[in-house]
């Protein structure tokens, strides 16, 4: 019996040290991983890519939540206080109440040296003719040619960071952004082949103008961006009378936005709402749009079907 207790006790003991390597070893690699933290689950996937195993990722904005205006929790000071690099688009996008530049004030970190913007090599759209730079049209990575630059940027950015894996860093880079460029090609084939005066893109917000150039898809929307009053009466008589006097065939409503206003919409000119589009966020894990390639790759198959429908007679 005692010899028995010995072996049992010697077992539980070898299971305890095994238990402690293995945590030793976990914090150890973790030690030599690089913390990255992204203000959105768009750019944190974007790192990851780039990344792989020797980064570590946070997006302070959920998956599916509006990254314009966010609050500020305990949690995202504690991880934007310990990350070695923190990724912002920049031109306007996370303005909101000013949370994003509170967050790096709290957090005491400095630009160009603890947070970086991914959209420094984009060349800006605006939110009106004449507007400043703070009124930026900030949904720059909905042109897949400027979501390669963010994946430049992001790329230099670790690669400075973490020398010892640079090779690694711009090996993944290299493949990722020839991915990027095929579905580019599909994109500019894809919608290139809707009738002409069919290719009117119909949202929420009025997200898509990067998208609008770079694929020749005119875009009309209720409101301008998430942070100014939306679906007010002169908004909403504004969009009913140009999709009235328009061919275009169904309309499109955004994952992140209340789709209550395009429903009214919808209901004003018997037009069906054809299916979400992905935005500011990518999706859930396990759904079709969980990461930068197949939200856009679910975007432009979901416009080209949805624009080549038929108008219905009954609209109105």
């Amino acid at each position: 019996m005692k010899n028995k207790k010995k072996i049992y006790w010697l077992l539980f003991a070898g299971f305890l040290l095994l238990a402690g390597c293995g945590s030793q070893a976990t914090d150890k690699e973790q030690e030599n991983q690089l913390t990255v933290v992204a203000t959105n689950s768009i750019l944190a996937d974007m790192a990851k890519e780039i990344g792989k195993e020797h980064v570590i990722v946070h997006s302070i904005v959920p998956v599916g939540t509006d990254p314009h205006e966010h609050e500020v929790l305990p949690e995202d000071i504690k991880k934007a206080s310990d990350a070695d690099v923190i990724l912002y688009n920049g031109l306007n996008l996370e303005t909101g109440n000013g949370w994003f530049m509170n967050l790096m004030e709290t957090a005491k970190k400095e630009e160009e040296k603890d947070y970086f913007a991914v959209s420094k090599k984009v060349t800006p759209l605006y939110l009106a003719k004449g507007a400043t730079k703070t009124q930026a049209d900030p949904h720059a990575w909905l042109d897949l040619s400027n979501g390669m630059k963010y994946v430049e940027e992001i790329t230099r950015i670790l690669s400075e960071k973490d020398e010892d894996n640079q090779k690694e860093y711009e090996k993944n880079s290299k493949a990722y952004i020839e991915q990027l460029k095929k579905l580019d090609q599909q994109a500019k084939d894809s919608l290139g082949s809707i009738e002409e005066d069919k290719r009117l893109l119909v949202t929420s917000e009025g997200a898509f103008k990067y998208f609008s150039k770079a694929y020749d898809v005119p875009a009309a929307y209720i409101w301008e961006i998430n942070t100014e009053s939306q679906g007010t009466p002169e908004q909403m008589k504004t969009i009913i009378n140009q999709v009235r006097d328009s061919n275009v065939p169904v309309l499109f409503v955004e994952t992140s936005v209340d789709p209550r206003s395009m429903e009214r919409v919808a209901k004003e000119t018997g037009l069906t709402i054809y299916d979400k589009l992905y935005t500011d966020s990518i999706d859930k894990k396990g759904e079709k749009g969980d990461s930068y390639y197949k939200m856009m790759q679910w975007n432009i198959q979901t416009i080209h079907d949805g624009l080549s429908q038929e108008k219905p007679e009954e609209s109105h």
